[in-house]
């Protein structure tokens, strides 16, 4: 399946390893195969030891950030509920992280995940458009990434400058303005992948590297041994564990990192009233859509 050349050469595009997803390459090596009873290759002899299934190297963490984000993620802790339409009032999720109403002028941006070239010419067009009407119109971006992967693409961008960030791990705010996960179409269609190639701005590989490293130096200076964010080695990917098929159980239960967020997480923009009331409502049917700011902008009268 990702054996093609234009399927590693698109993988590598986007900052993953053409092997990354070749199970052949945890079981066996090029120039050396591991015997039985060596014992020296972490996580492909616990099979013979524990006589469990899945073996332990079978674990999803053990991927690259860059890769789980490609992986389908642990449902939201709410149901997704229907879009909003214009004429409706805006949603209030759970935690009340947005307030509406009081005279105030409010675009929501729900992004896809931090490093994607098409999240970054959405956030740029909303940066923008804050610059244009500041005073007169609030800005909200909200990032399903870990805080510090967004801080970190934030940072590579040039800063937030007006733009109100909010950051959405567990994808909850998504749901309650009914932005569920995308198709195998909406990413793998012939115009997406076109544009694609022609974007520049994939700094998934740099965002998990920089975080990796972060973390890895925090533990230092407090005294603590070096541990990448949620188990992650310095290069972002997992260590191999020994032990049963309950490893995979547990992975399968907690499901792969959100650090750097999830590919097929739908993207929306959404402008409302001082009165708290829905005006303009878009979601990205592709993932290489690049919501209309000015619409937006033209529904509440700027």
């Amino acid at each position: 399946m990702f054996s093609s050349l234009t399927t590693k050469l698109a993988l590598r595009k986007v900052g993953i390893k053409s092997d990354t997803f070749d199970i052949n390459s945890y079981t066996t090596n090029s120039s050396t195969k591991p015997s039985k009873s060596s014992g020296t290759q972490p996580g492909l002899d616990d099979e013979e030891s524990s006589g469990g299934w899945p073996p332990a190297w079978m674990s999803t963490r053990k991927l690259p950030l860059t890769a789980q984000a490609w992986l389908s993620p642990v449902p939201p802790p709410v149901p997704i509920a229907e879009m909003p339409k214009v004429g409706d009032l805006a949603p209030l999720d759970r935690d009340r992280k947005i307030q509406f109403g009081g005279g105030k002028k409010v675009v929501v941006l729900f992004m896809r995940c931090v490093g994607c070239a098409f999240a970054q010419k959405s956030f740029l067009a909303l940066r923008a458009l804050a610059n244009r009407h500041q005073g007169s119109l609030h800005c909200i971006a909200v990032s399903h990434s870990s805080p510090e992967a967004t801080r970190k693409w934030i940072d590579l961008l040039g800063g937030s400058w007006n733009i109100e960030i909010i950051v959405d791990e567990d994808r909850a705010l998504y749901a309650a303005w009914g932005l569920g996960l995308g198709t195998v179409w909406s990413m793998f269609n012939p115009t997406t992948q076109r544009e694609a190639w022609k974007e520049k701005g994939w700094l998934g590989e740099k965002v998990a590297t920089s975080i990796a490293r972060t973390e890895t130096w925090d533990k230092q200076l407090k005294g603590g041994a070096p541990a990448p964010p949620k188990g992650a080695a310095p290069n972002g990917t997992m260590p191999a564990r020994r032990g049963t098929g309950q490893d995979m159980a547990d992975d399968m239960e907690i499901g792969p990192s959100t650090a750097m967020g999830n590919k097929w997480q739908q993207a929306g923009l959404f402008a409302v009233d001082g009165r708290g009331t829905v005006v303009s409502a878009e979601k990205a049917v592709r993932a290489d859509n690049c919501l209309d700011m000015d619409a937006a902008a033209r529904a509440l009268g700027l």
